[in-house]
């Protein structure tokens, strides 16, 4: 299950049987300043994975803010969810919705200048 709303994807799924995997996360972001990165968005992961409690947050330059997945999926293995159930973005519409939320949040145009150290 799955519900989104500008600013707040939520997630939740219940394990089926004892090989599988529960979580129940929210992620909000923000628009932010960061003084050396310039504007971006700040996400922030929290809830419960496997049934453990957990709160991250990450911070993405606009050149970058569209590989949130990517990030999420890094602490959902940080947080115990195995390599092969640690995409939880299989939402897929709710997160081309978070997508385009940010984009439009960070007034992203196509075309728009990417920074070169970002891609290193």
């Amino acid at each position: 299950m799955a519900t989104f709303e500008p600013g707040h994807l939520h997630i939740e799924r219940h394990a089926l049987n004892n090989d599988d995997v529960s979580y129940n996360v929210c992620i909000d972001y923000e628009v932010t300043q960061d003084p050396k990165e310039g504007k971006g968005m700040l996400f922030t992961v929290h809830g419960t994975m496997q049934g453990k409690e957990m709160k991250e947050s990450f911070f993405l330059p606009k050149d970058q803010a569209y590989n949130f997945a990517s990030n999420v999926t890094k602490i959902a293995e940080r947080h115990g969810i195995p390599r092969t159930h640690s995409q939880i973005g299989s939402v897929h519409k709710h997160y081309d919705a978070m997508f385009e939320d940010v984009r439009v949040q960070l007034n992203m145009k196509s075309g728009d200048p990417v920074n070169p150290e970002h891609l290193e």
